[in-house]
């Protein structure tokens, strides 16, 4: 039986997810000739070919196809390894990488981040600021702080609190076109869109906001540069209390208006939260985070 070298099965794996050894070789931070010959000598090992080319991309062949089903178990298998490796580190020292949305990794995390460097100060926190979900099954991140609960077994979560959130503006803006005395005065002003209209209007819809698609005049899928365009006077935006507060030139709408409430979850891996270090940012972030 032959013994295979992992290198070549990890360039595989990462040829097949890619769809190309450019970007293969740039997930693994490996050249694209070493990269291409990890391949290479994969097939030669198993005396078939894996990929063919069709333009500037590579298609999987009917073997690579069966291959990729057992390279993937492969992988996981690998991925709960690195990950059980990590858990069972106890010192405080290394990297810790937290995901959040850019506008909590801009307003919400950087003093937490300097309390956390007087009490570790040999920790080294990375700071992966997006909205979108990042796989901390895969180790893009090692704790996540989300509005959504997740969903995979291996995940654990922990509600912090409710948080609340109401509509800014500039108070230049609102000169210009008025303040909204009522809920039904919204309809003749505009808002700035954070990524997806349609499931913020599906959000706001049930709450009995008369607004559509036309009241959007400007937007952006980064919420800072949404609050900016807010804050700098192109329409209405809703944002959490706390940051709003913390944000000069903006002025809440209707302040009697009931506030909009929004959970937030704190996230790792079952794994790893065996770690010291890990344990150690969860708790300090679950304490910074629960206070309003």
């Amino acid at each position: 039986m032959k013994d295979f070298d992992w290198n070549h099965i990890r360039a595989f794996l990462a040829t097949a997810e890619q769809g190309s050894l450019s970007a293969a070789a740039r997930k693994l931070n490996l050249t694209q000739p070493t990269l291409g010959r990890q391949v290479s000598a994969l097939e030669a090992d198993l005396g078939v070919m894996l990929f063919e080319r069709v333009g500037r991309s590579l298609h999987l062949t009917d073997a690579g196809a069966e291959l990729l089903e057992h390279v993937r178990a492969m992988g996981a298998a690998a991925d709960r390894v690195s990950l059980a490796a990590s858990g069972q580190s106890q010192t405080i020292e290394g990297r810790v990488a937290i995901t959040a949305s850019d506008v909590y990794s801009a307003y919400l995390l950087p003093p937490i981040l300097a309390r956390l460097r007087q009490s570790a100060p040999k920790l080294v926190i990375d700071v992966v600021a997006g909205d979108d979900i990042r796989d901390i099954m895969r180790r893009e991140a090692d704790i996540a702080i989300r509005h959504v609960r997740p969903e995979q077994p291996d995940l654990i979560a922990r509600l912090i609190r409710d948080s609340e959130g109401h509509f800014y503006a500039a108070p230049d803006y609102l000169d210009r076109r008025g303040r909204p005395k009522t809920v039904d005065d919204l309809k003749h002003h505009d808002f700035i869109g954070l990524s997806d209209i349609d499931r913020m209007l599906e959000y706001l819809h049930p709450m009995g906001f008369p607004i559509s698609h036309d009241n959007f005049r400007a937007g952006s899928a980064s919420g800072l540069v949404a609050w900016e365009l807010c804050r700098q006077g192109l329409g209405i935006a809703p944002m959490d209390a706390g940051i709003a507060a913390k944000t000069k030139g903006v002025e809440r709408v209707l302040p009697d208006l009931a506030p909009i409430t929004f959970p937030i979850w704190l996230t790792t891996h079952r794994e790893l939260h065996t770690s010291r270090k890990i344990r150690l940012v969860f708790d300090v972030l679950a304490e910074a985070l629960a206070k309003p």
